[in-house]
């Protein structure tokens, strides 16, 4: 996958930057391309080594149909169901990790829920805030609507999500 200079791409746990420059290196071990990337949230700068972008996981940002499979995921009223905190937030680290929009969609619809039946951990909490972020600011960008309203339009996906399984 190649990106170009100006391009929106979402950097895992970080949420979407701008490829602001393609820089051409060839010091010691380092050689080959970096992308320098402006992270939105935060205007901080992150250099990414073109050859690890697969590892990494960045990819560019969701496309409008996508955003349908996001909401299908919100709404779905199915959850993954642990015995223990650690096993869970484990798997939900690992969904973060991926950046994979769909994988951060479960966590926050997870959390969410769990989060209505008992108090989550500092941890917990931290991560969906997290997940939150990184979807509603990715909907955001693709709709070309404020976060404010894609927040909103996140939130009723996953109360109708709630109510679902109330009535399983």
């Amino acid at each position: 996958m190649e990106f170009k200079i100006g391009d929106k791409v979402v950097y895992p746990n970080h949420g979407i930057g701008v490829i602001e420059a393609i820089h051409q290196t060839s010091t010691g071990e380092a050689n080959g391309s970096y992308y320098r990337l402006r992270i939105l949230a935060n205007d901080s700068t992150v250099m990414v080594p073109a050859a690890n972008i697969i590892q990494v996981g960045l990819r560019r940002v969701i496309s409008r149909k996508e955003i349908q499979k996001v909401f299908g995921i919100l709404e779905d009223g199915q959850i993954a169901v642990h015995t223990n905190w650690k096993g869970r937030f484990q798997d939900n680290s690992n969904r973060m990790r991926t950046g994979e929009i769909l994988e951060v969609a479960a966590v926050l619809k997870n959390l969410s829920l769990l989060s209505q039946k008992k108090n989550l951990s500092y941890r917990e909490r931290r991560m969906l805030d997290k997940a939150r972020y990184l979807v509603v600011s990715e909907i955001a960008e693709v709709e070309k609507i404020s976060e404010a309203i894609a927040e909103e339009r996140v939130e009723k996906a996953v109360a109708r999500s709630l109510k679902s399984v109330k009535d399983h």
